[in-house]
């Protein structure tokens, strides 16, 4: 059973909405981490230091982590203009619509997401 066309235009824009969040987000850890290269005007002590690097280099993971979902959530929007959101990229079945509710840029069935996190 697919969905609907009013449950894709939900999806739609719930994806459209997502993206523009993530897309402030990614741009303001990148300014941060921009930021953070900058000399600062205060004391340069080597635990200050510490701190520092260990802020921007979880800064830039969490980017790098939040690019990943936007690839996806832009995936997802390209099924829907393609015609075959809902579908699971790798088995061709129906993604349950509990699981789009949740993950509304999921591209993968349960199972087929497990299978590729093991690498099968």
């Amino acid at each position: 059973m697919g969905l609907t066309k009013n449950e894709i235009e939900i999806f739609k824009k719930r994806l459209e909405e997502l993206k523009g969040q993530l897309i402030r987000t990614i741009e303001r850890v990148s300014e941060d981490v921009k930021n953070k290269e900058e000399p600062k005007g205060y004391s340069q002590h080597q635990a200050d230091e510490g701190t520092d690097d260990f802020d921007q280099t979880i800064s830039i993971e969490i980017s790098g982590k939040e690019q990943i979902i936007l690839r996806q959530i832009e995936r997802s929007l390209e099924k829907i203009h393609e015609g075959n959101y809902g579908i699971c990229d790798v088995s061709g079945k129906p993604i349950p619509i509990k699981r789009l509710e949740a993950i509304p840029y999921a591209t993968m069935t349960v199972e087929a997401q497990e299978n590729y996190e093991k690498g099968l």
